[in-house]
């Protein structure tokens, strides 16, 4: 059994506290937050846009703490769940991993390539697995395209487009903040920039167009260029003003004999999947297999088994690695320098 602290009780935190219930092999044995009534059980103002609200909890049986050195003492703690801002992962992880623990730590790894740099060197010197919440693999379509990418079933990738926007998140503060959360390239784009890393591989340089809102990226488009010519890929990303459509995510993948297609948007409050997962073949047919339940939750679920799992093998995920993380915020820097410039920047 896997022992789990989770520093940080707000909406990621209590999203991983609900999935872990689910995990027969990992059990929550601590919680750190500075706000007592968390603390004492009360969720009641959590909220967030998926997933289930927050509510008044039983946590009896589990150890409560309000300061992170009580947390990282903890001897009966095999892993550190860390779901606080991005702009404390670093320091927060390294100290958990120089106190022994391994440590899962909510997307995106960092803010900086270099602080992404130094939590992946201090899991390597401390001997300890880091993994990093990049959960968009678990959701059953991007989990089947990666599948079917990897599989060869339909030869071999020769590219595709990616899509991730949203309406101005006005009840998310400091979002444009480039120390806080650093916008939409490393709260919302980061998903796919991992993606695009783990199907695709590391482009050798990349091309970006849009525009900044201050000194973050507000809404743009990017070419990633690889050394095999024929491999095209893009991907668009941002915050545009468009209130009734409050999230989108798509991809249009293209295999050798096949065309990988999804779609899905919240239109007002409802949500509407555009172009289920469907696969185009190479002889004419028009495949759209079943896939399972759709719902987050359940994503975090997988996600949540595949941390128990490295953790008892004590062997690195290879979609959670620290290291693909790394590259996926070496990526969002590379993006963000391209916008700022006009030129294509190499990576």
């Amino acid at each position: 059994m896997i022992r789990v602290g989770i520093a940080g009780i707000g909406f990621m935190g209590m999203v991983h506290y609900l999935s872990y219930q689910k995990v027969r092999s990992a059990k929550v044995v601590a919680l750190c937050e500075t706000i007592q009534k968390r603390l004492d059980g009360d969720w009641r103002d959590i909220k967030g846009n998926f997933g289930p609200a927050g509510k008044k909890m039983n946590l009896k049986g589990i150890a409560k703490y309000d300061d992170l050195d009580d947390l990282l003492a903890d001897s009966n703690i095999d892993v550190v769940d860390v779901c606080l801002p991005p702009r404390f992962h670093p320091d927060v992880t390294i100290r958990a991993l120089k106190a022994g623990k391994h440590v899962f730590c909510e997307k995106p790894i960092a803010l900086t390539a270099k602080d992404a740099r130094r939590m992946v060197a201090a899991a390597q010197k401390a001997k300890r697995i880091l993994m990093i919440g990049h959960v968009l693999p678990m959701f059953p379509e991007y989990g089947k395209a990666y599948q079917l990418i990897q599989n060869g079933k339909y030869g071999r990738l020769m590219g595709g487009s990616f899509k991730r926007v949203i309406s101005d998140p006005l009840w998310i503060p400091n979002f444009f903040d480039p120390a806080a959360i650093g916008g939409p390239m490393f709260d919302l784009h980061i998903h796919d920039a991992h993606f695009i890393r783990l199907a695709c591989g590391m482009p050798d340089s990349l091309f970006t167009t849009g525009r900044m809102r201050g000194e973050v990226a507000e809404y743009f488009t990017t070419q990633f260029v690889y050394e095999d010519s024929d491999l095209a890929v893009t991907a668009t990303s941002g915050v545009i003003n468009q209130q009734g459509r409050s999230f989108t995510h798509a991809f249009e993948i293209h295999l050798e004999r096949a065309t990988l297609l999804f779609d899905f948007a919240m239109i007002g409050d409802k949500p509407e999947l555009l172009t289920p997962f469907t696969v185009l073949d190479s002889k004419g047919k028009v495949l759209q297999p079943k896939l399972g339940e759709g719902d987050p939750m359940v994503a975090f679920e997988h996600e949540l088994k595949e941390v128990a799992r490295a953790v008892q093998a004590l062997k690195a995920s290879p979609i959670l690695d620290g290291q693909l993380a790394r590259d996926a915020v070496v990526l969002c820097q590379k993006q963000t320098q391209s916008l700022q410039s006009g030129r294509v920047v190499r990576v």
